[in-house]
């Protein structure tokens, strides 16, 4: 089968070019950047370089898919507006899967995507999901993992500079989590039975933990057990993000997600689901993190 995925190699779909080339299967990686061609065909795949904002490029390289994996990437310049741009994304993958005739679609979505608003750049994906789900004739799959593991590596300059651990939630906030790997397997299971029908959501989770027992887990993993949480006021989220370097509106909406978190509406309809959790536990994790926080440097990129 001809499998086309979005969002170039990065946490997910590195493995899961790996499982579906493996399979035997044809793969097409779509990315943004020329330089990543000679990593995507060392994998046996395709590379198809060219922009999620351009609806011809997409819907040329969707035809004669068998199935395409939706994952909007994360900007390269920052936008004026990130939910807009999320859903405009959206509706770019939903017209060129229209165009080019493609009738089954594994989405990347997010835990919380049932909010319209409220939560950051999930409510944007929010309307990706509907741009997706008003095509007729198309099965839509939305896959919609917890908060990524490997998002926490963007702790590791607070805790190193500061001694803390700390969000915009309570300590006694429970966090779903999933780490990528995890995601990749629900998503390669997906793409090669082709089982779904209609336009489903599928959760997919690795652990639940609150913040305190996250704090007491990579603590110990890094050698500081005693690492305290400290629950920042929206304000002093929003400053401390942008003081990390982070532009202003990416900033304003990471600290929305987290109020949905501390209100506990990020997870309401996950709750409503019945969801086997991945191998992936956070103790597995920590692991990864200490590594990392003995390293360079590690981004949060998907």
């Amino acid at each position: 089968m001809k499998y086309i995925l979005s969002g170039s190699l990065g946490h997910i779909n590195k493995p899961l070019t790996q499982k579906l080339v493996a399979a035997g299967h044809n793969v097409t990686v779509i990315s943004s950047h020329q330089a990543r061609r000679a990593e995507i065909e060392a994998l046996g795949a395709k590379a198809a370089i060219g922009s999620v904002e351009d609806v011809t490029f997409l819907t040329e390289t969707f035809k004669g898919a068998d199935a395409v994996f939706a994952l909007i990437p994360p900007p390269v310049t920052e936008p004026a507006d990130w939910k807009a741009r999320i859903h405009q994304v959206g509706k770019n993958f939903a017209d060129a899967i229209k165009a080019s005739g493609v009738k089954k679609v594994v989405q990347l979505s997010s835990i919380g995507a049932h909010m319209a608003e409220g939560c950051g750049p999930v409510s944007g994906i929010h309307f990706a999901e509907r741009e997706l789900d008003a095509l007729d004739g198309v099965d839509v799959l939305h896959l919609r993992p917890g908060y990524f593991y490997t998002n926490l590596f963007a702790m590791i300059g607070l805790i190193k500079h500061a001694g803390i651990l700390g969000n915009n939630f309570g300590a006694d906030n429970t966090v779903v989590m999933v780490h990528p790997n995890d995601i990749a397997a629900v998503a390669a299971e997906e793409l090669l039975s082709l089982g779904f029908t209609g336009k489903t959501v599928r959760y997919i989770a690795s652990d639940e933990r609150t913040s305190r027992e996250i704090t007491s887990v990579l603590g110990a993993a890094i050698g500081k057990p005693e690492l305290p949480y400290v629950e920042f006021t929206d304000e002093q989220n929003l400053n401390g993000i942008i003081g990390a370097g982070v532009p202003a509106e990416l900033a304003r909406n990471f600290v929305e997600m987290g109020t949905a978190v501390r209100s506990g509406e990020m997870f309401a309809d996950y709750k409503k689901h019945k969801v086997e959790f991945g191998p992936t536990k956070l103790e597995d994790f920590a692991k990864e993190f200490a590594g990392a926080y003995a390293g360079p440097a590690v981004t949060a990129a998907h």
